[in-house]
């Protein structure tokens, strides 16, 4: 009798064991999905630009659109996480996201392409966070949850790398659509794959949702994303387009008032307001702003100036990519404990605006080898010595029931930098070709010579950014010495006896982190957060039960 009881428990001890690495398996495929599409509609764009014939002031909001929908919603879509079955709020955000990427793909016009787009952003912000909320609740060993941590870690990473290609597969040899149908494979198998291995679960004490500052937050962003683009067709003049950025920044405004007067915030302010975090976050911003501009204008130069195939494009970006991954994980793990924050942040902005400032010079007859390549990589070392310092950064000394907030914001300001820049520097870009078309309309080659004189404005522009980034990360961000006496409690508490020592916490808390980042901030005793890239070469943390000192001013 007692070995029958003790073999079926070992059953169901194994049983259990398998289906945590099948969910791993389940969680890694939307993961994919969400990252892969970061950069796989790039590739496509020009493409579906031409099949369905919309102008150039237009193409942005295929980006931006998703951007901003994933941006500004994420920290809601953290908040819905924890307030219903993380199992159906994942399922709910797998098929959202496959109806949305079937919506676009059957796209008949730009406006229902728009519309699809973010859809899925919106759907993308509530499946990365429940996913990563799967993934923490699943693996509770730390040497089991470091190993799929470093599974999900690998395929997020890679996963735009893979946009890149399969992107240009899908477009040069069927059609841009089956970049947004592909999503629909990957949810199948995620769907199928929830609904019989993920285990329901409910909160006992859900948070409650802050909709004023929602509606606020979300509204503000897209005026301001809005006026931006309107501005490309209308004109900086126009009412529409003067309404829109002046109203989206008094709304961001009442938004801060809200937060500040609310008891339960969906921003706590004073995450932000902390001198190191809201320098990584503008920082984050301001990196988001260059990596989707260059993005855009670059896919366009290659595929319609330069009349590379769009196999062949997604292939060109790969040494940025490559450089990021590269210099993320070497600015962690070697360069962050020996030189700090604010120096390796600030000149990894200084590189950065030093690719930009290559691209300045392309012209529509440049080659790639000579003129780009050199570039792109300079701009992937670069992105790599900002993003993950700046993230590790971003959420040091976060008080616990701020982590999940703190982590999302990550995310959410590389996001919306993305949005609010690619308008802006679109609109630039969009206007001087326009002035140079009308001064030079005779020469054969003046359409490509326009278009680029507008991609290598935007890229000045950039480069600036990157540069005033690099004196904020200077003025803002604590030096190495500064960091070691933050670290100083830190080290003292690890160096007390255990029994001296507060009990941990039995689990993360309702208001945990719904993402992860790769890379710890190495040298921090009982360090409290990893690194997960969750979208294009950007990350979000997840806490664990270490603590950190909270940062003194």
């Amino acid at each position: 009798m007692s070995s029958g009881t003790s073999a079926a428990t070992q059953q169901r001890q194994t049983s259990a064991d398998d289906r945590r690495w099948l969910i791993l398996v389940v969680v890694s495929i939307a993961q994919l999905m969400v990252v892969l599409d970061a950069t796989i509609v790039n590739i496509a764009l020009p493409s579906a630009q031409r099949a369905l014939a919309f102008p150039n002031s237009d193409r942005q909001w295929v980006v931006t659109a998703y951007a901003l929908a994933f941006g500004s919603l994420l920290p809601v879509g953290g908040r819905i996480g924890d307030m219903f079955s993380r199992k159906r709020v994942f399922i709910v955000g797998l098929i959202g996201f496959a109806v949305a990427s079937a919506i676009g793909g059957a796209a008949g016009s730009f406006a229902v392409l728009v519309v699809a787009r973010a859809l899925q952003g919106a759907f993308g912000a509530i499946l990365a966070p429940s996913a990563l909320g799967t993934l923490i609740s699943t693996f509770r060993d730390p040497r089991e949850r470091g190993t799929a941590f470093g599974v999900f870690g690998s395929v997020a990473s890679g996963g735009a790398a893979v946009g890149l290609i399969l992107g240009g597969l899908l477009t040069q040899y069927l059609s841009w659509r089956y970049c947004l149908y592909v999503n629909l494979v990957f949810a199948v198998i995620a769907v199928a794959g929830a609904a019989a291995w993920i285990r329901s679960t409910r909160p006992a004490n859900p948070p409650r949702l802050d909709w004023p500052g929602t509606a606020l937050a979300c509204a503000g962003l897209f005026l301001i994303v809005f006026g931006f683009s309107h501005a490309a067709t209308a004109g900086w003049t126009s009412a529409l387009t003067v309404g829109s950025l002046v109203v989206g920044p008094v709304l961001l405004v009442g938004f801060v008032v809200v937060e500040q007067r609310t008891s339960h915030p969906l921003l706590p302010l004073r995450i932000i307001i902390d001198r190191t975090r809201g320098g990584c976050y503008l920082t984050l911003c301001i990196s988001g702003v260059a990596l989707f501009g260059t993005f855009l204008f670059l896919t366009y130069y290659l595929q319609q100036i330069r009349a590379y195939s769009p196999l062949t494009t997604g292939l060109l970006f790969l040494p940025m990519i490559a450089g990021i991954l590269l210099t993320s994980n070497l600015a962690s793990i070697v360069g962050l404990p020996r030189i700090g924050p604010r120096d390796l942040i600030a000149a990894g902005m200084l590189l950065g605006a030093a690719g930009l400032a290559l691209l300045t010079q392309v012209t529509a007859t440049s080659s790639y080898a000579s003129s780009v390549l050199p570039a792109l990589i300079i701009l992937g070392l670069g992105f790599g010595m900002v993003f993950a310092p700046a993230i590790n950064m971003a959420t040091f000394g976060v008080a616990r029931q701020d982590s999940g907030v703190a982590s999302a914001l990550v995310n959410t300001m590389q996001q919306v930098g993305g949005s609010i820049g690619t308008s802006a520097l679109s609109t630039v870009a969009l206007t001087v070709a326009a002035s140079y078309l009308v001064a030079h309309h005779t020469s054969p080659l003046a359409p490509a010579i326009a278009a680029t004189h507008g991609y290598t404005q935007a890229f000045t522009i950039s480069a600036a950014l990157l540069g005033a980034g690099a004196l904020l990360a200077l003025i803002l961000l604590p030096s190495k010495s500064r960091l070691d006496r933050l670290r100083a409690p830190a080290a003292a508490a690890a160096a007390t006896p255990p029994a001296a020592a507060p009990a941990p916490a039995a689990a993360v808390s309702a208001g945990a982190p719904e993402s992860a980042a790769s890379l710890p901030l190495a040298a921090v005793p009982q360090q409290g957060f990893e690194a997960i890239p969750v979208a294009l070469c950007s990350c979000s943390p997840v806490v664990s039960h270490g603590r950190e000192p909270a940062l003194q001013r």
